[in-house]
């Protein structure tokens, strides 16, 4: 065998080693976004910052998309400073809308690309997803005490179990990171598992005996005698008399014994005048 032919052999062994240390992800995020002209923006923002480099030769890859309408909140701040928000937003694993709706009601910390970076600080490379109680899928960032600011859109597409795509609400705000223009979060609808309970609505037509004004209650009938005050209240059943009370019943009252005296008075004085006409009658005679 020759030289050149040794030579040959050789490089073509080189560049199949090469090629083969070389890995192939089987995927091109910015061909893959093309086909939705809903995040041509967030698009751009990966081929400006060249994270999209970065993104096609991971084998497994989640990618939290932002819309043309929430991009804006971001474009206030450097390339490099939208290259760390948008590599937040990267999660190092294959996640498709039903491996997060496995997730508990206990937040889940998910590894970012800006965490492979090295320029993260603390808890900045990590995102936090947590599946509530109303059934929403929640992002935030892992720092501690950052709030959930991001909800779950939609999958918009999917290439298991290398590359998704999910839509989410509105960046994940990272501390320490960039400025956002967010608008106010909108009002949390009640769980549908706790509903209210109505008041009792009063009748109106139903006085309540409290409410009852002494006008509106039944006159006494007018033909009915009106006991006075003084009048004591008649017993319901008459004590038997004792024997002492008896005796005094059959006493006489001082004002019988008047009476008694006055009638006595009065024979007397008759017989009196009686005995005169005898006495007239028989001298007469």
């Amino acid at each position: 065998m020759n030289k050149s032919s040794v030579s040959i052999s050789v490089t073509f062994v080189l560049l199949f080693l090469l090629a083969c240390s070389v890995p192939v992800s089987g995927f091109n995020i910015t061909r893959l976004l093309n086909r939705f002209p809903e995040f041509s923006v967030f698009n751009g923002y990966l081929t400006k910052t060249r994270l999209f480099e970065q993104i096609n030769i991971r084998q497994t890859i989640t990618i939290l998309a932002l819309d043309n309408g929430v991009v804006p909140s971001i474009t206030g701040n450097s390339l490099d400073v939208i290259k760390q928000i948008l590599s937040a937003h990267v999660i190092l694993d294959y996640y498709d809308s039903a491996k997060f709706r496995k997730l508990s009601n206990k937040p889940t910390v998910l590894t970012t690309m800006f965490q492979a970076t090295g320029d993260a600080v603390r808890e900045q490379g990590f995102v936090k997803v947590v599946l509530n109680r109303r059934g929403q899928i929640e992002f935030g960032s892992a720092w501690r005490g950052a709030p959930f600011t991001s909800m779950f859109v939609r999958a918009v597409a999917s290439q298991p179990y290398n590359v998704s795509v999910i839509q989410i609400s509105s960046p994940i705000v990272v501390p320490g990171i960039g400025r956002y223009n967010l608008p106010p979060p909108a009002p949390v609808a009640p769980e549908p598992d706790v509903a209210p309970v109505p008041a009792p609505t009063p009748l109106a037509d139903t006085p309540s005996p409290a409410d009852e004004s002494p006008a509106d209650a039944p006159s006494p009938d007018a033909d009915s005698p009106v006991p006075t005050a003084d009048a004591p209240d008649a017993p319901s059943s008459a004590p038997h008399p004792s024997a002492d009370d008896e005796e005094d019943a059959d006493a006489p009252s001082p004002d019988d014994e008047e009476d008694h005296s006055a009638a006595s008075r009065g024979h007397i004085a008759g017989a009196g005048v009686m005995v005169a006409g005898l006495m007239s009658l028989y001298m007469a005679f």
